[in-house]
């Protein structure tokens, strides 16, 4: 069983995208998935047709396991309208940031949280908030892997620059097993020559990490959030879809 973080310190980053497609894509090749949603945000609760907070959520159980009560995560799977499995979030989770800091192991809750779920479970997909806070921090040492969506622009490649300097103390200090899986590449235009120039300057950069598969602008994928869908469900034969699939099998024969 793998647990993979999805960060990057960069909002609008194809984070959350990703996260529900490619959850979707390895669900297609017969691996069975849970979406963590650790963004206060929401987004990607929202984006799965959950328009209002779920009576249960990451927040609910996250306040027991604070409190020092049995916190079962499995009582907070939903499983999504187009067939994906979801530990939900809420804005509420926004306070859990002040409420983690006092408390013992504050950095392992996450990892205590998840453990019992692991046996159940191919692969974990988390998708953090785009910052470096106690949420993120945990997700990322309850992961193996980290995988960094962003857009092939000069902004988002600073966001990788500053997340790569926490990344390495978080490794030294927090997880020692944690690995950058990959760099996803999303809204790639190759006719735009900002995103093949930053597209070079990653691969000088961080040489092997970046993904060969790249996800294309489609607006398919934002229809698809829309409605509440993977972008499977919603349009099969999408420029999206063609990509996420791709994306799932680099990402098998990465883990591999």
């Amino acid at each position: 069983m793998t647990v993979i973080s999805l960060a990057i310190q960069k909002g609008g980053s194809g984070k959350t995208t990703t996260a529900i497609n490619l959850a979707a894509a390895l669900q297609l090749a017969g691996k069975k998935v849970l979406l963590v949603d650790a963004d206060p945000q929401a987004n990607l609760t929202q984006a799965l047709g959950y328009a209002e907070d779920p009576a249960q959520h990451l927040y609910t159980a996250l306040k027991k396991e604070i409190a020092g009560e049995e916190a079962l995560l499995s009582q907070v799977i939903l499983t999504s309208p187009c067939g994906l499995m979801l530990i939900p979030s809420s804005l509420d989770l926004a306070g859990a940031e002040l409420e983690l800091v006092g408390m013992y192991g504050r950095e392992q809750v996450f990892s205590w949280m998840l453990k019992p779920l692991l046996p159940q479970f191919d692969f974990i997909l988390i998708d953090c908030p785009p910052a470096i806070g106690m949420l993120t921090v945990n997700a990322l040492v309850a992961s193996d892997y980290v995988l960094l969506p962003l857009q092939a622009e000069f902004l988002p490649l600073k966001g990788v620059r500053s997340f790569m300097y926490h990344f390495e103390n978080i490794k030294k200090k927090l997880n020692t097993n944690l690995e950058v899986l990959g760099i996803v590449l999303t809204k790639y235009d190759d006719r735009k020559s900002m995103n093949r120039q930053v597209l070079k300057q990653l691969e000088t950069e961080y040489n092997g990490k970046v993904m060969d598969t790249y996800i294309r602008s489609n607006i398919q994928l934002a229809k698809a959030q829309e409605a509440g869908m993977d972008i499977f469900s919603f349009d099969p034969v999408s420029h999206g879809a063609k990509d996420y699939r791709r994306l799932g099998e680099d990402f098998l024969s990465r883990i591999k």
